[in-house]
């Protein structure tokens, strides 16, 4: 996963080196703006880095991926979706998974800037706002005449088409007390931020209680993904002792860190593609 930016590699030739490595998946990340007068404090602490206001589209950007691309998964980690427009969100995922032949999956957050969200007037009730718009978006995808009455998100019944090639898998993420509860309501899996490999026993109690808890709902394995796993041979042993089913390596802002021969990062960007790989046996 990475923050795809203007001065970083270009996401076509990242996509394309991601697929020529064998990795099974690419996600990118999203923010529609960072405000200026910013009072939210990064939750990593510090000051905020620039390529938070700097990422591409995410949707947009995936969509020239997809076109250059014929196996990986495409998704988002994550999209801030209380921030959209559910129709035109829905609309828009939708036409990305038929540009990508059904890989695309949506992984979805409420997002930490509150300054951010209140430009799009969604400062309040954001975990239940992204709910919302997830049952929302489901509604246009698996119905001809999709109608949605709720609390933010109301509208009579609606055309509107393409129709994904299968519903994609939502993904939940976040790590607090009740995110639980929103994985087995609404989610197709979790997708919890950097979690250490020192804190994988109490992580592992909780992806057992996730399963227990999806079982009882009749849901079936909810799939966890970590994203920005810790890069080591051994972390990638107790991840997986610990249940965890797929890992996302973050890559690096080498576009401002180590410009290299065109300016972008690209050359930096492909040496750790391959340092990643060959930790993966890829």
């Amino acid at each position: 996963m990475t923050f795809l930016t203007d001065y970083g590699i270009d996401g076509v030739a990242l996509a394309r080196a991601v697929e020529e490595r064998g990795f099974s998946a690419l996600f990118l990340t999203e923010h529609t703006h960072i405000p200026t007068s910013r009072r939210s404090p990064w939750p990593a602490g510090g000051e905020l880095p620039k390529r938070y206001s700097h990422t591409f589209d995410p949707f947009v950007a995936l969509a020239a991926m997809a076109a250059v691309t014929e196996r990986i998964g495409l998704g988002t980690a994550v999209s801030l979706v209380a921030q959209h427009d559910p129709i035109v969100q829905a609309k828009a995922v939708a036409s990305l998974d038929r540009i990508a032949g059904g890989r695309f999956e949506l992984g979805v957050g409420p997002g930490w800037n509150v300054e951010e969200a209140a430009n799009h007037g969604a400062a309040d009730r954001r975990t239940a706002r992204m709910l919302e718009h997830v049952d929302a978006m489901r509604a246009i995808w698996t119905n001809d005449e999709a109608e949605f009455h709720g609390e933010f998100v109301d509208f009579d019944p609606i055309w509107s088409w393409p129709k994904p090639v299968r519903v994609p898998p939502v993904l939940i993420a976040g790590a607090g007390p009740t995110v639980l509860d929103r994985v087995v309501s609404h989610g197709d899996g979790w997708i919890p931020l950097r979690v250490r490999v020192s804190e994988l026993d109490v992580f592992g109690a909780r992806i057992e209680e996730l399963r227990r808890r999806a079982a009882a709902a009749g849901r079936g394995p909810l799939p966890v993904t970590i994203y920005g796993a810790a890069a080591k041979p051994e972390a990638l042993e107790s991840y997986a002792a610990a249940g965890v089913d797929r890992l996302l390596f973050e890559l690096p802002d080498f576009g401002e860190t180590e410009p290299g021969r065109d300016g972008r990062g690209t050359d930096a960007t492909l040496r750790e593609l391959d340092r990643l790989a060959a930790l993966r046996g890829g």
